[in-house]
């Protein structure tokens, strides 16, 4: 399973989807779902704009979790 800490980067800062959406201009349902870990799928230049946003590599954006 694949965790997504948007959520927690976003809450370090005091973000909303809005603010990551006007900066980055990914479109709102991807960085909800993202948010939500919804996701089935992202691509490249959503994980790019949001690593050069947040200023971090994509091992702290995303990682990989066992499942037990």
């Amino acid at each position: 399973m694949i965790k997504c800490h948007l959520s927690r980067l976003m809450g370090e800062q005091k973000l909303k989807v809005s603010d990551v959406e006007r900066a980055t201009g990914l479109h709102r349902h991807k960085i909800s779902a993202l948010y939500k870990e919804t996701a089935v799928k992202v691509d490249l230049e959503t994980i790019d704009k949001l690593c050069e946003f947040f200023s971090c590599d994509v091992g702290d954006l995303f990682e990989k979790i066992s499942s037990e």
